[in-house]
């Protein structure tokens, strides 16, 4: 797990800022307490770091603005599944923004997240979504076009490991919805995909950020899976010139849920603070920050402004084609279940 500062967060240690108890707290002169502005922590995915990098600026200078006063945030950054663990056993989070659902609902069922959660937000308190791309080398010389062009002999894989990321978990499920659809629902060809279709990967990072590393700082790989606004993020900064980004025509819906993990932010006095960090995101000001970022975005005139960088594809829901995050989870990636027996085959 890395932790990582903004510019703007108090220059003090990170880990002993988010750890103290409320004893050794109290136990500070008043004044050395009053001249420290109040700090929030953010649990977030692998590959969010420069987003948040340039979110937490602009919602601190909207906080000051709105409550005359001056806050802090820091940042925790690691695959999903590995935060919501991390939580678990006592990351003192204020909020999640996470790019799975199931990864809340683990806290949710730990009690340290409201179970109404995806209530408190709108769009299901996903404030962002994206959807699963490939990124190919300069010239696409594979001729990569759709979920098909994956399991020809000739093509070799990156993406995360669906066991440590909610990442590598959408790619999976994607290509599984390809292949219902493809084959009308045919277990046996389904299965004889998937089984293709994993078989190619060459190499299974346990997040985002590392199977970025892989495919373009160790040249790995002749597609990288990942999200939409990665795969964009990754070429704007590595070079327009020797990467291209495919959009498959069919693809799968990837919410960023994002919660309040009531039990510590209360506990850290913080709970205004975690509930306006994730009210800033609905703003059109964050939107269009998120847009910046290559997200899709539900606010209405900030989507129709930046509609030109997000070719249309057609995106199935995991509800619709698993029957919800909770089936998907025991169906595919619990021990023993799809995954597994396909990489056992």
């Amino acid at each position: 797990m890395n932790w990582d500062m903004n510019w703007r967060a108090a220059p003090r240690n990170v880990f002993l800022a988010t750890a103290l108890s409320a004893t050794a707290l109290s136990s500070l002169p008043a004044q050395a307490q009053d001249d420290e502005p109040r700090e929030m922590l953010n649990a977030s995915y692998d590959i969010a770091r420069e987003l948040f990098a340039a979110v937490n600026p602009k919602f601190i200078a909207w906080w000051e603005a709105e409550h005359d006063e001056t806050v802090a945030v820091n940042q925790s950054h690691g695959g999903s599944s590995t935060q919501a663990r991390s939580i678990m056993q006592g990351l003192r989070a204020d909020v999640v923004t996470f790019n799975q659902v199931t990864d809340v609902n683990v806290l949710a069922d730990a009690g340290l997240v409201a179970e109404d959660w995806q209530d408190q937000y709108p769009n299901n308190a996903s404030p962002y979504y994206s959807t699963t791309a490939f990124l190919v080398r300069k010239g696409n010389p594979q001729n990569i076009e759709s979920w098909d062009d994956l399991t020809r002999d000739d093509v070799s894989l990156i993406f995360p490991n669906p066991k440590t990321s909610g990442n590598g978990r959408y790619t999976y499920l994607a290509a599984w919805a390809y292949a219902d659809q493809a084959f009308d629902g045919d277990e046996e060809q389904i299965e004889s995909y998937m089984k293709q279709f994993l078989g190619n990967v060459e190499v299974f990072d346990t997040g985002g950020r590392g199977a970025t590393t892989t495919f373009v700082e160790r040249d790995i790989g002749d597609v990288l899976i990942t999200f939409e606004s990665e795969v964009n993020n990754i070429r704007q900064e590595y070079g327009e010139e020797d990467y291209e980004v495919v959009v498959p025509p069919v693809s799968i819906l990837a919410e960023f849920p994002v919660a309040v993990v009531d039990e510590y932010a209360e506990r850290n006095g913080n709970d205004d603070l975690a509930h306006g960090y994730l009210d800033y995101l609905y703003t059109p000001e964050a939107q269009r920050l998120l847009a910046d970022f290559n997200y899709r975005v539900n606010d209405e005139e900030v989507a129709a402004d930046n509609s030109d960088r997000f070719p249309e594809t057609e995106l199935l829901r995991v509800e619709d084609v698993f029957g919800g995050w909770p089936e998907a989870m025991e169906t595919h990636f619990a021990s023993g279940g799809e995954l597994d027996q396909l990489q056992r085959r």
